[in-house]
C-alpha cells in the first residue's frame, strides 16, 4: 500500500501535515521589544501620558495630538546581543550585531480655525517600527554525564511500523521522507523516526517484522555525551501604524492606532553529539552525529489601539490604553538533515541523511494577548518631566488556532495552564538645559511564565540625550536589558538544558525636523 501512495506523490509539492510548534513560538510573537525613536528609547519607552513622538504613539495613540507641527522622524539603531552559556559546568559565549533604520514615520497636525469648536485640533500619523529584532546567535556546549540527544529519535520511532520506516526497491530517502509528511502519510513524527533510522542511530528489535513497532539505541550507554547546541536567527517583526488623535478643550486628547504587523524569521539550529564509550560487540555504533534544522517563519497580522490623555493640572497628566490582541496567520517551512558516524566490525561509515525536501505547513494562526496601560507624568514647566507606565498583560489567553486542530488545543490548554498575567513598570524623564535634552530610563517586566527560571524577567536601563538647532533635533540613546532563561537543545527525549544570560545593549541615533 506505501509504493501506491509513493508513486502517486512523486512530483507533487510537499505539504505536511503536523510540525513541532511549542508555546516559544507564540511567546516569540506575544512579546514586543521596546524600538523606536532615540528619545523614546532613552526614556525605556515611558511616554504615555506625555506623547509628542513618533514611538509614544505605539504606547498611547492620543499622544501624536500633543505635537504643535507637522514632524517627520527617523531613527538608525545597532543592535547586540551577547548570549553567555552554561551547560554542566561548560561556559560559552556568542555575539551578533545588526544595524538597521528601525524607524521612520511622520504626523501632521491640523489646527481648528473655528474657535466655537471645542475640538481644537487633530493629528493624524504614520510610522513603521521594527518592533522585534530576531537577529541573535547562540552556542553551548558541554559533557553531559547521563542523557543522549539521541534518546529524541528513539522515543519518536517507538510505535511505528518498521515498513514506514525502511526504503523500499528503487525508493529514495526524498520520497519517503516526503510521503511520510504528506496528507496521508504519518506526519512529522514519523519523519523524525525515519530520519533516526536511516541514519542508523535506532534498530528495530526484529529488523525481519515489518509489523515491528519497538525499537532501541545504536548510541553507546555510559554516560558523558559530549554536546554542542549551535542557534542562528534572523529577521525582524515589522509594525506599520496608521494614528489619528483629536484634542477637545486642551483638556482631553483621544486617539486611536491601526496596525499591520509583519513577521520574517529564519532560524537554523544544529546540535552535535560525541561519545568515547566501548563499541557494542554486534551490530553498529553510533560514535557522533549532527542534526541540523532549517526553519522559516512568515505572516502578517493586525491589531488596534485606542487611548486617552487628560490634563488633570498645567502640570500632571494622566494617560490610558488599550492594546488589542494581534491576529497573526502564519506559514512555516522547515528542512532537516541527519549526519551519522557510525562504527562496526568492517570499519567506520558516515551516513548522512538529506532528504532535500522542504516541508510546506498548511497556514494557522496565533492570537497574542491584549494589554492595559495605565501612566501619569508630571511636568516641570518647560524644564522637563517624569512619566510612569504600568502595563498588565495576560500571556495565558495566547491561542493558536484553529482550536479544533488536537495539537493546537493541546498547546492552548499548556499555555494557559503554564503562562501567566504580568506587570511591567517603565519609567522615563527629560530634563532639558537650553539647546541640550537629557534623559533617562528604567524597564521592567515580569516573566510570562509562572515558573519564571525557565524564562526570567526582564530589566533594562537607558539613557540619551538630544540637541535642539532651528527646526530640527538629533537624539542619541543608549539601552540595556538583560535576562536569563532555559535554552533545550532537543524538544524531546532529553530534558536538560542550559542556562543562558541575555544581555542585549541598543544604541540609536534620531533626526526629527518639523514643517
Amino acid at each position: 500500500m506505501k509504493k501506491i501512495f509513493l508513486s502517486l506523490l512523486l512530483g507533487t509539492s510537499f505539504i505536511g501535515l503536523s510540525q513541532e510548534t511549542t508555546p516559544g513560538d507564540a511567546i516569540r510573537y506575544a512579546i514586543e521589544d521596546l524600538n523606536g525613536t532615540a528619545r523614546f528609547r532613552a526614556m525605556s519607552g515611558s511616554m504615555g501620558a506625555i506623547g509628542g513622538d513618533l514611538s509614544a504613539i505605539n504606547i498611547n495613540p492620543a499622544g501624536s495630538v500633543v505635537f504643535k507641527y507637522n514632524t517627520f522622524s527617523a531613527t538608525l539603531s545597532g543592535f547586540n546581543q551577547k548570549n553567555n552559556s552554561s551547560y554542566f559546568g561548560t561556559k560559552s559565549s556568542e555575539n551578533n550585531f545588526k544595524l538597521d533604520i528601525n524607524q521612520i514615520g511622520a504626523v501632521f497636525v491640523f489646527e481648528n480655525t473655528d474657535n466655537n469648536s471645542d475640538w481644537k485640533k487633530m493629528s493624524i500619523g504614520v510610522n513603521y517600527e521594527n518592533t522585534n529584532n530576531f537577529n541573535n546567535q547562540l552556542f553551548s556546549k558541554g559533557t553531559n554525564p547521563n542523557n543522549s540527544i539521541g534518546n529524541y529519535f528513539v522515543d519518536a520511532a517507538q510505535g511505528y511500523e518498521l515498513d514506514y520506516l525502511q526504503t523500499q526497491s528503487g525508493e529514495s530517502v526524498s520520497s519517503l521522507y516526503n510521503y511520510l509528511g504528506q496528507t496521508g502519510g504519518l506526519g512529522f513524527g514519523a519523519q523524525q523516526a525515519m530520519l533516526g533510522y536511516q541514519g542508523y542511530i535506532v534498530s528495530a528489535f526484529d529488523e525481519t517484522d515489518t509489523n515491528n513497532v519497538d525499537y532501541f539505541t545504536n548510541i553507546p550507554v555510559g554516560g558523558n555525551y559530549y554536546q554542542e547546541n549551535y542557534i542562528k536567527s534572523k529577521g525582524y517583526n515589522g509594525k506599520l501604524t496608521g494614528n489619528f488623535a483629536a484634542n477637545y478643550a486642551d483638556i482631553l486628547s483621544l486617539g486611536m492606532n491601526l496596525n499591520i504587523h509583519f513577521t520574517d524569521y529564519t532560524k537554523s539550529s544544529s546540535v552535535y553529539e560525541s561519545n568515547n564509550n566501548p563499541e557494542y560487540t554486534t551490530g553498529s555504533t553510533v560514535k557522533s552525529f549532527q542534526f541540523d534544522n532549517d526553519l522559516y517563519t512568515y505572516g502578517r497580522g493586525f491589531s488596534l489601539n485606542l487611548g486617552a490623555i487628560a490634563k488633570v493640572t498645567e502640570e500632571f497628566r494622566l494617560g490610558l490604553a488599550y492594546e488589542s490582541p494581534t491576529w497573526y496567520s502564519l506559514n512555516d517551512e522547515l528542512s532537516q538533515r541527519l549526519v551519522v558516524v557510525n562504527s562496526d566490525a568492517n570499519g567506520t561509515y558516515t551516513d548522512v541523511v538529506d532528504p532535500n525536501v522542504i516541508n510546506i505547513y498548511p497556514s494557522y494562526n496565533v492570537k497574542t494577548p491584549s494589554k492595559w496601560t495605565g501612566s501619569a507624568a508630571y511636568i516641570f514647566g518647560s524644564s522637563g518631566f517624569i512619566n510612569v507606565d504600568v502595563s498588565s498583560k495576560d500571556y495565558s489567553t495566547t491561542t493558536f488556532k484553529p482550536k479544533s486542530d488536537a495539537l493546537y488545543a493541546s498547546l492552548n490548554d499548556a499555555m494557559s495552564t503554564n503562562l501567566k498575567n504580568t506587570i511591567s513598570y517603565n519609567i522615563g524623564g527629560e530634563y532639558k538645559i537650553k539647546q541640550i535634552s537629557l534623559r533617562a530610563g528604567y524597564r521592567f517586566e515580569e516573566s510570562p511564565l509562572k515558573v519564571d527560571e525557565t524564562f526570567g524577567d526582564l530589566i533594562g536601563y537607558s539613557g540619551g540625550l538630544g540637541y535642539s538647532f532651528n527646526n530640527a533635533r538629533i537624539d542619541l540613546s543608549y539601552a540595556n536589558t538583560h535576562r536569563n532563561y532555559s535554552q533545550s537543545f532537543i524538544s524531546s527525549g532529553m530534558y536538560d538544558q542550559a542556562r543562558i544570560n541575555n544581555k542585549n545593549d541598543n544604541v540609536s541615533l534620531s533626526y526629527t525636523v518639523t514643517f
